[in-house]
């Protein structure tokens, strides 16, 4: 091979990856997060998950003032933290808004410091926005769903300031724990109920 001819092909095998990888990186999801809390996170981690558009929900706390709270920590209600959910979502397949009105079935948005059976104000019903943006979407949607109930929504709306994530136990609990006492008396029928609520928005979608 003459030295010009070689000097052209080592230079064609170095910047092709180069290409490669930029046509990767324009193929990247952008995604966006949302932060909401409702009672035990376990309940909220297995109905998000069933979302359309939803890439990963993740357990945690946030909230409060405590630093690196433990469960445990959380669970003396005096945290100030709350049990809550990262939503990591694809905003191309679902809205930010979509995702607030589907909280504000998923739960019991009018029981202050409690979800059903669960008390305390690690279980209260907070939205954290992260901008000026979400803040205006959280305080529509939560005027917009107090049409679906007869008693005052209690939901805080407040800036996130610090998720925390939750113990590598508390992630998908749910589906690692189907069996589990709580699971089969309290989350597996919100997650029913929730399944058979996004089946009827898909329909009336299709309609």
């Amino acid at each position: 091979m003459r030295p010009l001819q070689l000097l052209v092909a080592c230079f064609l095998s170095s910047v092709t990856p180069l290409f490669i990888d930029m046509s990767d990186a324009q193929n990247v999801t952008r995604t966006e997060t949302a932060v909401f809390g409702g009672g035990c996170f376990w309940c909220l981690d297995a109905q998000f998950k069933l979302v359309p558009g939803v890439v990963k929900v993740t357990s945690g706390y946030a909230g409060g003032t405590t630093e690196n709270p433990t469960y445990e920590q959380v669970c003396s209600d005096r945290t100030g933290h709350a049990e809550v959910i990262q939503v990591e979502f694809d905003p191309s397949k679902v809205s930010y808004q979509d995702l607030l009105h589907k909280f504000f079935y998923a739960h019991d948005p009018t029981t202050l410091n409690r979800q059903g059976a669960d008390v305390g104000t690690q279980y209260r019903s907070i939205v954290l926005y992260q901008n000026d943006e979400q803040k205006k979407i959280a305080e529509k949607v939560k005027a917009e769903a107090q049409q679906d109930w007869s008693s005052p929504i209690v939901t805080e709306i407040v800036p996130l300031k610090r998720f925390y994530a939750a113990e590598d136990y508390h992630q998908d609990y749910f589906a690692k724990n189907p069996t589990q006492g709580y699971c089969q008396l309290v989350v597996s029928p919100k997650v029913k109920k929730f399944q058979q609520h996004l089946s009827a928005e898909k329909a009336q979608a299709g309609n």
